[in-house]
């Protein structure tokens, strides 16, 4: 009986101390958890891959996205912010159903990947998303990075939105 109480009074400080870690960082908008140390675009590579591409009005296609960290050591946390734009308009693309958001510590030379999911709409349908690019920005702020999205266009979902969304940071090699 005697161990039950230390041991339940650990597990209680633990608990505590891992709650105490969040700070109020990031959620839904992507702040970055510590001033200064997460990753900014500007202080990284990023390049979008070579994509699986969707052929037809309703095949799935996916989009990788690799990060190279080219400065001081950073973190990623949470989840990266990605635009689709068509002209004036523009959508939001939301974490993957089902995603766990993680924290990647990036030393210099290090790599991390995420991935655009997306759904291929119709050609010449008035709702679907017919993106001209697709922008990314990363948890440690700096400014959007643009790309040409070649991918077709994108499939309604809703209002204003699309078949689309991200995942979660994935760390490359060891």
């Amino acid at each position: 009986m005697r161990r039950v109480i230390p041991l339940t009074l650990t597990a209680l400080a633990a608990a505590l101390a891992l709650t105490a870690c969040d700070g109020g960082s990031g959620g839904a908008d992507g702040a970055k958890s510590k001033a200064g140390s997460g990753c900014a675009t500007g202080a990284v590579a990023l390049e979008v891959g070579s994509a699986s591409v969707a052929p037809a009005a309703g095949d799935t296609g996916e989009v990788p996205v690799s990060i190279t960290n080219q400065s001081a050591p950073c973190t990623l946390d949470h989840f990266p912010g990605v635009v689709l734009r068509q002209g004036d308009r523009s959508v939001k693309l939301p974490a993957s159903e089902g995603a766990q958001a993680q924290t990647l510590k990036l030393a210099k030379g290090a790599s991390a990947t995420f991935t655009v999911s997306y759904t291929r709409g119709a050609d010449g349908d008035a709702k679907a998303l017919d993106a001209g690019t697709m922008e990314v920005t990363l948890p440690g702020g700096g400014d959007a990075k643009s790309f040409p999205w070649k991918f077709g266009p994108v499939a309604a979902k809703g209002t204003d939105s699309a078949n689309a969304s991200v995942s979660a940071f994935q760390q490359v090699g060891d």
